[in-house]
């Protein structure tokens, strides 16, 4: 029997000399800048990777799904190589999910935002992932 193969996904960013970002799909231009070091930019895409993943399970679903996301990330030299890196990324997300799924259902759902976010899968540092609901931690 042939096994399946997996879909691909490829995604492609240009940099110019003035160090001005293009994303292979459009959008806005993302421009060198003091407020957002490429660091940021890592836990701003965790961050709306994991809002992406989540929107899409809560579709599949049948329920709507909006969250709000507070990412933090500790930089240091890591013990196993002397490398800086990330060594710790804490991702805080209060969701709000109408209607609102039996408790076993919910917590698949947000499960599966957690495994399915590409860029929380790509980083040696896993990330911690809190959600809470109405004040509430889950």
């Amino acid at each position: 029997m042939a096994e399946a193969r997996a879909r691909v996904f490829e995604y492609c960013v240009e940099t110019d000399r003035e160090w001005t970002a293009r994303s292979d799909l459009g959008g806005s231009a993302l421009v060198r800048e003091t407020g957002w070091t490429p660091e940021h930019l890592v836990l701003a895409g965790l961050s709306q990777c994991t809002l992406t993943s989540l929107e899409f399970h809560a579709k599949r679903a049948g329920v709507e799904a909006t969250a709000s996301v507070a990412t933090n990330g500790t930089v240091t030299r890591r013990e196993e190589d002397g490398r800086f890196a990330f060594v710790e990324i804490a991702v805080a997300i209060d969701v709000t999910v109408e209607p609102r799924p039996e408790p076993n259902a919910l917590r698949d759902l947000l499960e599966k935002a957690q495994h399915d976010c590409f860029v929380g899968a790509s980083l040696t540092a896993k990330p911690t992932y809190t959600w809470t609901m109405d004040g509430e931690e889950l």
